[in-house]
């Protein structure tokens, strides 16, 4: 096979333009990270609200992307940040002290850079009342 030949032709990727959410956001994999976000989020962020200093944005993400009004795509990405969160183990297991928790505030910041325009004021506003009402709890 030549170099410029592929065995998946319709497979491409080009990093100058936008991905086709249609083809980016498969809805069975979307139904699994809701699942999880579901079952671990809040235990999760209770444990560690006043230990990492991304949870009010890990807060904001949680509320927008149980919004109704966040387009589909966006909910997509943000519950798949979100799993990646409440899994015990990823790139950097959270119990390493001082690292832990480095890849999950890696994620949400990339994942701010592409869809946190779709965060409201009141996403934020809610996030900040959990974070006092958690931190108070400690």
């Amino acid at each position: 096979m030549s170099a410029g030949a592929k065995d998946s032709p319709d497979v491409t990727f080009d990093p100058r333009t936008p991905i086709d959410p249609s083809r980016a956001l498969v809805p069975s994999v979307i139904k699994l990270n809701e699942e999880r976000v579901n079952r671990g989020f809040w235990p999760k962020i209770r444990r560690v609200a006043a230990k990492v200093p991304f949870a009010a944005e890990a807060l904001s993400v949680w509320y927008c992307a149980k919004d109704d009004e966040t387009p589909t795509a966006a909910k997509g990405m943000m519950l798949a940040a979100l799993a990646y969160f409440v899994l015990p183990t990823d790139v950097l297991p959270d119990f390493i002290a001082g690292l832990g928790y480095t890849d999950d505030a890696a994620v949400f910041a990339t994942l701010m850079s592409l869809v946190g325009k779709n965060l409201k004021p009141r996403h934020r506003e809610a996030a900040r009342r959990s974070i006092r009402r958690l931190r108070l709890e400690d």
